[in-house]
C-alpha cells in the first residue's frame, strides 16, 4: 500500500538497492552515466528515488538528490510524498531537509486523504510532528490555510491529527498537537464511531497517558458519540478499567491547562515545563485517591516524582512558599516581584475550569498584593556555595530581597487562606525549614 522499501530485481542496474541502503558513490556514478535514470520509479508503487531515500532515511542521497533538482513533491501510486514516507518511518533529519527544500504540507494521499501531519501523528514520530508545525507557521500554509487550521486538519474520513494520536496510543504526540492547538473536544466523521472525539478514541485504546493529557487540556467526560456513549461506556466496553475509574463523570474533577490565559501563552519554556510537571502532579494525586479501594494501580515510580525530589536540594537557597509551606518558591510575579512555588501558581490559575465557548478567561490576581498577574518568571535559585561568597553583602539590592520575603511571609495573609488548601498538592512536610536554618548558620 504504498509503504513497502523493497524494490524487485527487474532494474538491472541496481540503482534503488544503492539508494536504499545508502550507497552514495554508486548512486552519483549512475547518474552520472545515464542522467535520465533520476526520473526512473519502481515497477508496481512508482516510488521515486526521492522516496526510497526519505524512506530509509538515507539524507545524503536525499540532498544530492534535491540539489539535481528531483522535485520534492513528487508522487507515487497512492500520491504519497517523500515528506510523507520520512514521517511514517520517523526519519527526522530528512524531514527536515524536505521542509527546508520547500516541500509541500498540505498534499492529501490517496489511501485515507492524509498530510504528513497524520503519518507524523498517526506512527508516533512526535520530533517530525514538531518540525512539521513549526514549518507550517512560516510557511506558505500558514498563509493560504491558516496555521490553526492546519493543525485541526481532516483526512478522508474526518480525523484530525490528535484523533490518530490518542487512537493509537501515542502520548508524546497528543502533547504537542494540544499544545499547538488541537481541538481537544473536534468529533469525528467517519473514523471509528461517527462523533468520536479524542477522548473516546483513548478510551478505547486503553491509554491512560492519553488520557491524562486529554483530561489536562479540557477534554469533556460526557461528550457523547453518534451512538450516544461517553467516553466511560467505551472504555468499560474494552474491558480498560483502569482508564473507565479516571472517566467516570462522577469522580473529582481533574485540573485544567489554563490555555486561554494570555500571561500562559507566553511563558518561556523553562517556566512552562515547571507548570506542566506541577499540573501532572497534581493531577496524579487525583488519579490516586480516584483508585483507591479499586484493583487498579498506577504505575510507579513515576519519572514525575523522582523530577519533584529534584526540586529543592538541601544546598539550595530557595525561599519557602509561603501559600503551601512545603514547597520552593520557584515561580515569580515580575509585576510585583512576589514568588510562589510552581504548585500555588497552578492552582492560582487552575482554580475555576476553562469555559471552552469562552476565548478567554480573566487573568487571576497575585494572593499577595491582588494586583492582575500579566507575566510569569522562572526564579534562579543559588546554590549555598553562591550564598557564601555573599556574605556581609549588605548592598540595597540585597536588602530589598530580604525584606521582600520578609513582607510576602506577613502581609495579606487572609487573600489567600482559601488558595493554600488548593496549592497543598505535594506530600512534603516543612522540614525544609530546618534545611534553611542549617544552610544560613554555616560559617
Amino acid at each position: 500500500m504504498g509503504q513497502g522499501m523493497s524494490c524487485r530485481a527487474t532494474h538491472e542496474h541496481g540503482l534503488f538497492p544503492a539508494v536504499q541502503f545508502g550507497e552514495l558513490e554508486i548512486v552519483e556514478s549512475m547518474l552520472r552515466d545515464d542522467p535520465s535514470l533520476i526520473h526512473d520509479t519502481t515497477p508496481y508503487d512508482r516510488q521515486s528515488l526521492l522516496h526510497l531515500a526519505a524512506a530509509a532515511g538515507q539524507i545524503e542521497i536525499v540532498s544530492m538528490l534535491l540539489d539535481r533538482n528531483l522535485s520534492a513533491d513528487s508522487l507515487n501510486r497512492h500520491k504519497q510524498t517523500p515528506l510523507m514516507l520520512a514521517a511514517m518511518h520517523g526519519r527526522m533529519s530528512c524531514v527536515q531537509k524536505l521542509l527546508e527544500a520547500g516541500a509541500n504540507a498540505l498534499v492529501f494521499d490517496s489511501l485515507n486523504g492524509r498530510t504528513c501531519l497524520h503519518y507524523a501523528a498517526y506512527y508516533g514520530h512526535s520530533n517530525c510532528l514538531m518540525a512539521i508545525l513549526s514549518a507550517a507557521q512560516s510557511s506558505p500554509v500558514a498563509a493560504s490555510w491558516g496555521y490553526a487550521r492546519f493543525v485541526n486538519i481532516r483526512d478522508g474520513r474526518g480525523a484530525t491529527p490528535l484523533h490518530l494520536a490518542a487512537r493509537q496510543r501515542r502520548p508524546e504526540c497528543v502533547h504537542v498537537l494540544l499544545d499547538s492547538g488541537a481541538l481537544v473536544c473536534a468529533s469525528t466523521g467517519g473514523y471509528g464511531y461517527p462523533g468520536s472525539t479524542p477522548l473516546h478514541l483513548a478510551a478505547r485504546g486503553g491509554s491512560l497517558d492519553c488520557i491524562r493529557e486529554l483530561l489536562a487540556w479540557g477534554a469533556d467526560r460526557t461528550q457523547r458519540d453518534a451512538l450516544g456513549r461517553i467516553p466511560y461506556a467505551v472504555a468499560l466496553k474494552h474491558k480498560h478499567g483502569a482508564c473507565a475509574a479516571l472517566l467516570n463523570p462522577a469522580a473529582a474533577e481533574p485540573l485544567v491547562w489554563p490555555s486561554p490565559l494570555k500571561f500562559i501563552s507566553e511563558l518561556n519554556q523553562e517556566a512552562k515545563v515547571l507548570l506542566e510537571q506541577a499540573l501532572m502532579e497534581a493531577n496524579k494525586e487525583r488519579e490516586k485517591s480516584i483508585l483507591k479501594g479499586t484493583g487498579f494501580l498506577l504505575p510507579s515510580p513515576s519519572r514525575l516524582d523522582s523530577a519533584a525530589e529534584d526540586d529543592i536540594s538541601e544546598g539550595s537557597d530557595a525561599e519557602l512558599c509561603c501559600i503551601c509551606f512545603e514547597q520552593a518558591c520557584t515561580i515569580e510575579v515580575q509585576n510585583c516581584g512576589h514568588q510562589m512555588c510552581a504548585h500555588c501558581t497552578l492552582s492560582l490559575c487552575c482554580h475555576n475550569k476553562p469555559n471552552p465557548a469562552t476565548s478567554s478567561l480573566n487573568p487571576p490576581v497575585c494572593p499577595f498584593c491582588r494586583s492582575t498577574i500579566a507575566c510569569l518568571s522562572v526564579i534562579k535559585i543559588r546554590t549555598c556555595d553562591e550564598t557564601e561568597n555573599d556574605i556581609g553583602d549588605n548592598s540595597p539590592s540585597t536588602l530589598r530581597k530580604s525584606r521582600k520575603a520578609r513582607n510576602s511571609f506577613n502581609e495579606g495573609s487572609s487573600s489567600f487562606k482559601g488558595l493554600s488548601a488548593l496549592g497543598k498538592i505535594g506530600g512534603r512536610g516543612s522540614g525544609r525549614i530546618a534545611a534553611d536554618n542549617e544552610c544560613a548558620d554555616k560559617p
